[in-house]
């Protein structure tokens, strides 16, 4: 299947984020290329080059709809900044030859805007923790209308799948009710993607993140011992999690929030269609379904658990008798 044949608003997605992937993979990124966010969170000049360069690509392509995305540019601004502020424009002018620095962080804070009834959210660097040790990391955008997504596409430089013949590098893209597909970054033919077929808890496999801070892994080792699961949690940042649960890869994806913590949108809308499209299932702790309509936050659920679908209602069940010990 040929990426055109998604629709014109898949296939705008898909392509530009085969293009943030590409660029985030060539940008170097060090300790001066880096500032640190006010919850102690890195952001690199990455993050700030692709959404520069996603959020003008957006308003050429889609001027109406407004965009939802993680950061702004407030730090840029500030002129202790200066150096990186550079640095970002260097980088971002690899795709956008020419452009200048007050276009750029009018660009970056185009992402500042609030959902309504449609609007694309994005995350230019979900796993920046991932990307600064050399693991995985995705750019992740998504149209969401009325609350729901529409469209999903994760750009992954370093994730090889056999849907694609194993090569680095690819982008998952889903459309409601058109199903999950992989395609390379090189390239615009489609390999569906698909949940695993199994059926027994035990046998699961569990993608989990890497960063300890991000989940409470008490939690996740007494589920495992509710139910029974003998494999190590493959460990990995980002929505690339989300991708190896539609590819069949992994069985299940958890995510134990720290007290108080909600998800954002853009960690959570493109991955969820994905994993939807391919067969599977995926809600919050409590079995509801993701709520995309609460603002910039996912206020109205508490963590993950996303599954192939045969094994949800065993992990919900689970959940709700409590900690084994």
């Amino acid at each position: 299947m040929r990426l055109s044949e998604l629709g014109g608003e898949a296939e705008a997605a898909a392509r530009l984020m085969a293009e943030a992937a590409r660029l985030a993979g060539i940008i170097q990124v060090n300790t001066a290329g880096r500032a640190t966010k006010a919850d102690e969170s890195p952001v690199t000049l990455v993050d700030f080059g692709v959404q520069a360069v996603v959020a003008r690509r957006l308003a050429a392509a889609f001027p109406d709809d407004s965009l939802v995305a993680e950061e702004d540019a407030s730090a840029l601004r500030d002129p202790a900044a200066a150096a990186l502020l550079a640095r970002v424009v260097e980088a971002a002018r690899r795709a956008e030859p020419g452009v200048e620095a007050a276009e750029l962080l009018d660009a970056i804070d185009r992402g500042r805007g609030e959902p309504g009834p449609r609007f694309w959210t994005l995350d230019p660097v979900d796993g920046t923790k991932g990307l600064l040790r050399g693991g995985q990391f995705v750019v992740a955008l998504a149209l969401v209308v009325d609350g729901r997504v529409e469209v999903g596409a994760i750009g992954c430089p370093r994730l090889s799948l056999p849907a694609g013949g194993n090569a680095e590098g690819g982008v998952g893209v889903a459309v409601r009710g058109q199903g999950s597909w992989w395609m390379p970054l090189a390239g615009d033919d489609l390999s569906p993607l698909h949940v695993s077929a199994v059926t027994g808890a035990s046998h699961a496999r569990i993608a989990h993140s890497a960063e300890e801070s991000h989940s409470d892994t008490s939690r996740l080792d007494a589920l495992r011992r509710a139910l029974a699961i003998q494999a190590r949690p493959v460990l990995m940042d980002s929505q690339a999690k989300h991708v190896m649960v539609a590819a069949g890869e992994t069985d299940l994806l958890f995510r134990f929030p720290r007290a108080g913590y909600k998800e954002a949108i853009w960690d959570q809308a493109a991955g969820t269609l994905l994993i939807e499209e391919a067969g599977g299932r995926i809600t919050d702790l409590s079995g509801r379904p993701f709520d995309f309509s609460t603002g910039r936050r996912m206020t109205a659920n508490d963590g993950v658990v996303a599954s192939n679908g045969r094994l949800h209602q065993a992990v919900l069940d689970a959940l709700a008798r409590g900690p084994r010990a």
